[in-house]
Formats: structure tokens, C-alpha cells, sequence
């Protein structure tokens, strides 16, 4: 698996907008606040960090090839370090699920604005 798709698949989410931040880590948010990072190297996405509930984080970070995001692991955010550490079919749901956790603690006009109109977030 490349980390592409995941790309596409991040940015196709509702709301998301992508930035740049720290020279080359390309930021995926909603409403301003951050639900993945992908790594850049040679405009290609060598990582990608994302937001999980709390008690998926030591599951994960048991699975070799993902570890404690670096400065944000306090947040529970993992780090993927290799596209091939989970398989894309289990990484789009963990992406879905950190941009609801993100959007969930929006206000609420942040997230109206952010989403365009009132909307009930998975769970």
C-alpha cells in the first residue's frame, strides 16, 4: 500500500482542508484543528499521523510499524512510519474516526461551519 490513497481519502472527508506546516508535513483539518499528518519527502508521504480513542492507542502502538506520534502521543495520536505497517482497508476508518473525534470537540458553530450545516457525527 502507498500512503496516496490516503491522501485522497482524507481530503475527500467533510470539511477538510490541507495545509502545510513545520516546512513539509502536510496537515489535514477540520474547523482548523488538525485530524491527520502526513509526512512529505520529495512530495511524496513517507508517514502519517492521526488521532484514535484512547483505548485503541496501546493497541496500536503494539502493531510494529506504528508508534506514539512524536510531540502529540499525549493526545493519543499513533504514527504509521511505513504505509505497509496496516493494511489501507483498516487505516481509512481510523482516518474517519480521528476527523469525527476532531469535528466532536468543535463548538458547535465551528462544526456547522465546518461541515456545512448541521450534522449528527458517527460514533
Amino acid at each position: 500500500m502507498s500512503f496516496e490513497p490516503l491522501r485522497r481519502y482524507a481530503a475527500g472527508l467533510p470539511g477538510a482542508t490541507i495545509d502545510v506546516k513545520w516546512g513539509a508535513d502536510e496537515c489535514y483539518s477540520i474547523g482548523g484543528k488538525m485530524f491527520a499528518v502526513f509526512g512529505i519527502e520529495r512530495g511524496k508521504a513517507t508517514s502519517l499521523a492521526f488521532k484514535v480513542d484512547p483505548e485503541r492507542f496501546l493497541e496500536l502502538t503494539d502493531v510494529e510499524g506504528v508508534i506514539p506520534a512524536p510531540y502529540l502521543a499525549r493526545a493519543h495520536w499513533v504514527q504509521l512510519e511505513a504505509a505497509k505497517a496496516l493494511p489501507a482497508q483498516d487505516v481509512r476508518p481510523l482516518i474517519a474516526r480521528s476527523h469525527a473525534l476532531i469535528a466532536a470537540k468543535l463548538t458547535k458553530k465551528a462544526r456547522e461551519d465546518a461541515l456545512g450545516a448541521p450534522a449528527k457525527l458517527p460514533r
